[in-house]
């Protein structure tokens, strides 16, 4: 507001310094030309005196605006010093305070101690299932490879034997059928063929052979039809002992009974 008030006095100067210069001018003008032509001085000087413009009334300037002052404060009082009472018990309130927050943080620990513990525990022990899974599932591999690796040598070994067997069944029954041969060979060398005999008769008979080689029994199982060649090999087949038997014990027991068949033209 100050500032305002200044700026306004200052322009109202220059106005009435202006105006008063004018006027002056004007007085200078008339006097100079009195002075040239001294015609009706005063009625020209009146004339221009009345022709100038009035001069500006002075503005009354407005009061300065007075800010009002800020009510004052009442001094605070100052706080009066609590007995020693109640300092000793806001004391105690404070440290049992404290006493419960330190208590509150150490079973926060605590607690947070015990569930990490629980928690490395039950990884360990899923570590340890994991791992002894890990084991009982490589045992139970091992042990269907065994079982697998003995049932295929169990095989192969019983192939083997089967084969064994076959080739010695085999050979047993090529021995055995080679004895049969050269014990029809001899006997067929002590047949005397009777007189008359007509056509090819065969005669089929049972033999039993003691270990030895000797004839215990001869029978026949099937005649000819021709009585006296019937005879004749039976009478060749005693003659004929002891028949020539394979060397291996074990297959002795497959000439016990023979059964053989003879003709005339073999």
């Amino acid at each position: 507001m100050t500032a305002d008030h200044s700026i306004t006095s200052g322009e109202r100067t220059v106005s009435g310094a202006l105006a008063l210069t004018m006027h002056l001018l004007f007085l200078a003008l008339i006097v100079f030309g009195v002075s040239w032509q001294k015609r009706e001085p005063v009625a020209m000087v009146a004339e221009l005196w009345s022709n100038l413009p009035p001069l500006p009334a002075p503005q009354a300037e407005p009061p300065p605006k007075v800010e009002p002052a800020p009510p004052k404060l009442a001094p605070k009082p100052e706080p009066k010093p609590l007995p020693k009472a109640d300092i000793d018990l806001r004391e105690k309130k404070e440290k049992e305070l404290k006493a419960k927050e330190l208590k509150a943080k150490e079973l926060k620990a605590k607690e947070q101690a015990l569930a990490e513990k629980k928690r490395r525990e039950e990884q360990a022990l899923a570590e340890k299932k994991k791992r002894e899974e890990q084991a009982r599932l490589e045992a139970l591999k091992k042990q269907q490879a065994q079982e697998a690796e003995a049932k295929r040598a169990a095989q192969e070994q019983a192939d083997a034997l089967n084969k064994l067997a076959q080739q010695q069944a085999a050979a047993q029954a090529s021995e055995v059928d080679k004895y049969k041969q050269l014990i029809a060979d001899r006997i067929r060398r002590f047949i005397i063929e009777p007189p008359g005999l007509q056509g090819n008769p065969q005669v089929e008979l049972d033999v039993t052979v003691l270990p030895g080689g000797e004839v215990l029994d001869v029978k026949t199982r099937k005649g000819s039809g021709q009585p006296a060649w019937d005879a004749a090999v039976e009478r060749a087949v005693r003659r004929a002992q002891p028949l020539p038997l394979p060397q291996d014990p074990t297959l002795h027991s497959r000439f016990r009974e023979l059964n053989l068949r003879f003709r005339p033209k073999e």
